[in-house]
């Protein structure tokens, strides 16, 4: 069982600490996770401490593991991106769309705005973003693939055409997926990506990976096992993990 995208500091809600570690790899335990990797949000840069989080994670020689970094794509900052990334030796990256130009789309202020245009056309926008940073050459993830439907407004086309290029930009770069199990305690109640977006991807060979989003311990490996026997039900032989930016193979019985 694996779960990348584990936010340690959250939004700033606490302080990247020894014993905040622990709280986080103690959990991992509790829920049967093998591989955790701890990611959090590039705009907190300055309060990030990831040599602490190699130094405790000696102390929990049963787990694997991993620290990566939940990178936002904005078009044009691509070689700040780089720098940042280049500067420690993570094991993955996750590259997230959170923002269309300058609106931030995910704020629960923001839901009315959601339905207040067209759908196919913000949809078409956000995949195009997503595009983008499947062909950055920045990324090993794909977070929250779907993020858009947070409110649960849906286009009136369907998803998967909206997506096409996306995916086919995902599939080209050799980058992997997650199934991301936090959009189920959001609006839209239910697992990013949903399930015809899967179902399109596991037809594409397109790899997955786990992530539960905790924004604090107790939620680390939230919904993973279910999301583990969807793909498993789906035909899925395999998710992936990471150790210095190259894939590493996890069977489903």
């Amino acid at each position: 069982m694996i779960d990348l995208h584990v936010h340690l500091i959250g939004h700033m809600d606490r302080l990247a600490t020894r014993e905040n570690i622990r709280d986080y790899l103690e959990q991992a335990r509790i829920s049967k996770i093998r591989q955790i990797g701890f990611a959090d949000h590039d705009l907190y840069w300055d309060q990030l401490d990831l040599p602490l989080i190699r130094e405790v994670a000696s102390e929990y020689p049963d787990l694997q593991v991993r620290v990566g970094l939940e990178a936002e794509y904005s078009v044009g900052q691509e070689y700040s991106l780089s720098q940042m990334i280049k500067s420690f030796e993570f094991d993955y990256i996750i590259g997230s769309v959170h923002e269309i130009g300058d609106w931030a789309f995910d704020y629960p202020s923001e839901e009315r705005a959601h339905f207040q245009q067209d759908s196919d056309e913000l949809y078409s926008k956000y995949f195009a973003l997503v595009e983008k940073a499947a062909c950055s050459g920045l990324f090993s993830i794909v977070g929250h693939f779907d993020l858009i439907k947070i409110f649960n407004a849906r286009p009136k086309t369907d998803v998967r055409i909206l997506a096409a290029r996306a995916l086919e930009a995902i599939k080209d770069n050799g980058l992997v997926v997650e199934i991301n199990t936090n959009g189920r305690y959001k609006p839209v109640n239910e697992f990013y990506p949903e399930i015809k977006l899967l179902e399109e991807m596991k037809k594409m060979e397109i790899p997955f990976t786990l992530g539960s989003d905790a924004h604090e311990a107790k939620v680390v490996g939230r919904d993973l096992w279910e999301a583990r026997g969807i793909l498993k039900t789906l035909g899925v032989k395999e998710l992936i993990g990471f150790k210095k930016q190259r894939q590493e193979l996890f069977c489903i019985e």
